[in-house]
């Protein structure tokens, strides 16, 4: 078939399937997936494999302009205003999923060495499915505002994390050939290396912004600059994620016309955030779904205990509001694409389990992917932040 054919199809049925799910009260989101899924290469392979994978372009772009979307959270004036509450959040909410992960699975009798992967690899949650959620409903409030800033850190701290286990990991299979400390290291230099080149950008985006005043040439001057902005994270290394939000970050700081260049891409983000989840869902291989056993199982649910106890004691800590403290957990259950990442990385440090670690991370995505955006939209209305 023609790819325009694919994309079509992708489009209708996302559409479809997303007014579906509203008579059962779902997110959007959800029948996006729901409909990859169905279309998808593992139940009616309307949409082959192969053509799955040409569409890795959409999810690049898609998380793109999701990361420069979620970087206009960051104002000076809301820092100045909630200071490092979701600094702690973040990083409680992420360890805590990590260290009860990595507990839980040792105490069943799994190696430390994978124990300590799949535990630092819990603490990375997916932002596109929770944007989408928070978008649809129009969610305002403390929890809305404090979720879409640790959504941000999330990954930085899962980054950190994992940069540690992979060095304890390296030193325990090679000890004494010094390499821990370059593993500690180089996940740094991919944060510090992303904000930095982010914010550079950021502010070069000004510059442009000076002698183009019509709408529809700083459309252009956006898609430019975020498709720039990913490429160059790709070519040397860093995250693209981190780039495109620190560039949103610096432009919304900078720039008189920041919040309308944000309106801007809100006005043409639909289908190709549309385009990315339904892709996402065709790549969910429920095939797997049996070879999960018993350390997957132990995954999924002390992820979601890790991620709502961890919220919740961060944000008394620092004494948040009360409704952030009792649902900010729910809303960060989504994993995906930098989870799946990091379980590459892993299975290729522990080839003797890649194939377990493979199959508990995929698993684990099917059933956040589709539990998730629910859960958000649970945890949202339960504080008071969305009406239905």
């Amino acid at each position: 078939m023609n790819i325009l054919f694919y994309l079509a199809l992708i489009l209708f049925s996302g559409l479809i399937f997303g007014r579906l799910v509203k008579f059962i009260k779902l997110p959007n989101v959800t029948g996006y997936l729901i409909a990859g899924l169905i279309i998808g290469p593992y139940i009616l392979n309307l949409f082959p494999k192969n053509i799955v994978t040409d569409f890795e372009l959409i999810s690049e772009m898609a998380l793109a302009f999701i990361a420069f979307s979620i970087g206009s959270e960051f104002k000076l004036s809301y820092l100045k205003r909630v200071g490092l509450t979701p600094i702690i959040i973040a990083i409680f909410e992420g360890l805590t999923a990590t260290v009860l992960v990595t507990g839980v699975l040792v105490i069943f009798g799994f190696d430390i060495q994978i124990s300590l992967l799949l535990g630092t690899i819990a603490a990375a949650t997916a932002p596109a499915a929770t944007i989408m959620v928070v978008k649809q409903y129009k969610a305002k409030g403390p929890v809305t505002e404090t979720l879409l800033s640790v959504v941000a850190l999330d990954d930085a701290v899962a980054l950190i994390a994992f940069g540690f286990s992979m060095a304890i990991v390296n030193s325990m299979q090679h000890p004494g050939e010094g390499s821990a400390i370059m593993t500690v290291i180089l996940p740094l230099i991919e944060i510090i290396g992303s904000i930095v080149l982010g914010i550079i950008l950021g502010l070069l985006f000004n510059i442009p912004l000076r002698f183009f005043k019509k709408d529809s040439n700083r459309l252009i001057i956006v898609v430019g600059f975020i498709f720039l902005g990913s490429a160059i994270a790709s070519m040397l290394g860093l995250s693209s994620l981190l780039l495109c939000m620190s560039m949103g970050t610096a432009l919304i700081n900078t720039s008189k016309s920041g919040e309308s260049i944000f309106k801007i891409v809100d006005n043409i983000t639909a289908p190709i955030f549309l385009m990315f989840f339904v892709v996402s869902g065709a790549e969910l291989d429920i095939t797997i779904l049996p070879s999960i056993g018993l350390i997957g199982i132990l995954y999924v649910v002390f992820r979601v205990i890790g991620k709502i106890s961890g919220a919740y004691i961060g944000s008394t800590l620092i004494k948040a509001p009360e409704t952030v403290k009792k649902y900010i957990g729910f809303t960060l259950i989504p994993q995906a694409g930098v989870a799946i990442g990091l379980s590459l990385t892993a299975s290729q440090t522990l080839p003797e389990y890649g194939k377990t670690i493979r199959a508990v991370i995929l698993c684990a995505t099917l059933v956040y992917e589709l539990i998730g955006p629910a859960m958000t939209k649970i945890g949202l209305k339960k504080a008071g932040e969305i009406d239905e």
